[in-house]
């Protein structure tokens, strides 16, 4: 069994080196790359080699919220010095574009991944912390969207999250940004109306004024060239959001019953993957089978289904595998085919 303190191991050291990155450049610059890269994907090797498939982590995790707090603080900050260090105009054009690599996929991975467990939780101000982690990433739909869209409809065509066997990523990823706001919005004001309540209380409101707010502090923070570090950081951040959803549901689909409605959701509708060092950098989110089946529960306690789809692969793995649509059906659609329903 691993211990609960690579949570906040794996998720935390890489922030001073983007911190070091952003401050000095060269070798930081490497090193936060690094980790986020190869030393991640070695470690997830070493486990697999090192620890039984059937390894669980201890559950008991009273600092869980904490970590996610600290988490969410910290992205904030991270943000405004890497925004600011790119505006100041130290750091050499190589070292910025490593810079923002490293820090779009610490965001892409990791906030996305401490927002999503916020915006499940219970208490407003955990909640809306994490939409103001998304809001900073100019997708902020994402907190509706997610909740009320892709929870209900997972692994059917009506969810834009879901991807279909046979469309690529690159195809899936306007599809679903689109579809995930429309449907996010919908959902919103259709619950506003049964509430009887203004749809200037849409929350669609807070995430375009607050994303509008955000890109005017990355504008203060850091001029015109640190606005579009901000923009280049977003993007790929949310590629790999998207990437993170594609993979996680890929070509799964769940039954139409006699009443016209989809099977409930279980195991076989979501791709776990078992590499545990990546899974606390993520925390617990390749878990993802039994996130479906308990949205409630948090990241410590979640279960790897042992029955349903496996990926081959860890998750940030096979996201970068996905970036390449004939590799990535080659290696997955025949997969896919054993849990297709009949």
């Amino acid at each position: 069994m691993f211990p609960v303190i690579l949570f906040p191991f794996a998720t935390l050291l890489p922030l001073p080196l983007i911190a070091m990155a952003a401050l000095f450049g060269g070798g930081w610059v490497l090193a936060a790359l690094g980790y986020m890269t190869v030393f991640v994907y070695m470690l997830d090797q070493l486990v697999a080699i090192a620890m039984p498939p059937a390894a669980e982590p201890e559950t008991e995790f009273p600092a869980a919220n904490a970590l996610s707090i600290v988490l969410a603080l910290a992205h904030f900050a991270t943000l405004a010095l890497v925004v600011y260090s790119i505006g100041a105009g130290h750091l050499t054009g190589i070292e910025v574009l490593g810079l923002i690599i490293a820090t779009g996929l610490y965001f892409g991975q990791v906030s996305n991944a401490n927002a999503h467990e916020l915006i499940h939780k219970g208490t407003r101000p955990l909640h809306r912390l994490g939409q103001w982690v998304y809001i900073s990433l100019l997708y902020g739909h994402h907190t509706s969207a997610h909740v009320l869209i892709h929870h209900r409809l997972v692994a059917t065509r009506d969810d834009p999250a879901t991807a279909r066997l046979g469309e690529g990523f690159w195809a899936y990823a306007p599809r679903a940004w689109i579809g995930a706001f429309r449907e996010g919005y919908l959902a919103e004001d259709a619950r506003l109306d049964r509430v009887g309540r203004s749809h200037w209380h849409n929350p669609y409101v807070t995430y375009g004024l607050g994303g509008v707010a955000t890109l005017g502090a990355a504008f203060l923070l850091g001029g015109p060239v640190g606005l579009l570090g901000y923009l280049a950081i977003v993007f790929y951040a949310q590629v790999q959001l998207l990437l993170s959803d594609y993979v996680q549901h890929y070509g799964l689909s769940r039954q139409i019953t006699a009443t016209g409605k989809p099977e409930p959701v279980g195991p076989r509708h979501s791709w776990n993957a078992p590499h545990w060092f990546s899974a606390a950098l993520m925390l617990n989110a390749p878990r993802h089978a039994d996130h479906h089946a308990n949205p409630n529960r948090p990241f410590p306690s979640l279960r790897l289904e042992d029955h349903g789809p496996t990926l081959p692969r860890s998750l940030p793995t096979m996201a970068t595998l996905a970036l390449f649509p004939p590799l990535w059906r080659r290696v997955m659609d025949r997969r896919v085919r054993r849990w297709i329903a009949p």
